[in-house]
């Protein structure tokens, strides 16, 4: 009897949790459906409030979308649901909207700064010039890590995916730990450039006697027999 309603109560919970899948996959397709609604609306939008008004939904939509992605990634690492495909292939789809939403941000922050900044296009400025394309370096070395962090991040979770509860970490998930964590270090850094870029804090010059070596280290990175500077950023004082 016992071992009856042990049975039955797992065959329930399984249920449920199939249940609560198949409702996160759907609320992914119908939200995904209306970010690509908001997002036609961004493009068509004829005057610069209407654009505003609806980045702001966009944003809104994409952070909804995030929440599921977390619940995706949660069911993805752990061993409760055993077919993951439609899970991983969701959040795959919901990270090419991120991404799709990161440039779409970008260029309405490099818009918003351009105004602010003597109306940029406008003017032949050499410093103003040096500046914006100091801060576009920035943003392309952030998206950058960004995309080898993901990547970082799907290759650990399909490990632990793999691994039966209870496993040791294995080599390689370390090593892939240890990768996330130098990005998110470089992340920190590169982001704390921009805001004192931003507030003059920092100049071209500045960033551009680091440039090789960010480039290198993105470029690189994970090249068998990279060496990483960990100086760096030593002679900019950013702490």
């Amino acid at each position: 009897q016992e071992e009856w309603e042990a049975l039955v109560a797992g065959m329930s919970s399984a249920k449920k949790l199939q249940s609560e899948v198949d409702r996160v996959l759907k609320a992914v397709t119908e939200g995904q459906e209306v970010f690509e609604e908001i997002w036609q609306k961004v493009h068509e939008a004829s005057t610069s409030a209407q654009k505003e008004k609806f980045e702001s939904e966009l944003k809104t939509q994409i952070k909804k979308l995030q929440r599921l992605r977390e619940q995706l990634k949660t069911w993805i690492a752990g061993d409760q649901v055993k077919d993951k495909q439609p899970l991983m292939e969701a959040r795959k789809r919901i990270e090419t909207d991120m991404e799709r939403f990161k440039v779409c941000e970008k260029e309405t922050k490099t818009k918003a700064y351009s105004k602010d900044g003597l109306a940029a296009a406008g003017t032949n400025d050499p410093e103003t010039r040096a500046k914006m394309e100091a801060r576009e370096w920035l943003d392309s070395c952030l998206d950058s890590l960004q995309t080898q962090k993901d990547a970082l991040e799907a290759e650990i979770e399909v490990i632990r995916s793999r691994q039966k509860k209870g496993s040791k970490v294995t080599a390689r998930e370390t090593e892939l730990d240890g990768q996330r964590e130098r990005h998110n270090y470089h992340v920190e850094r590169l982001e704390l450039m921009l805001r004192l870029l931003d507030n003059d804090n920092l100049t071209y010059d500045d960033i551009n006697s680091i440039r090789d070596d960010v480039d290198y280290y993105i470029q690189s990175n994970q090249d068998p027999d990279f060496q990483e500077d960990e100086t760096i950023y030593d002679a900019l004082n950013l702490d």
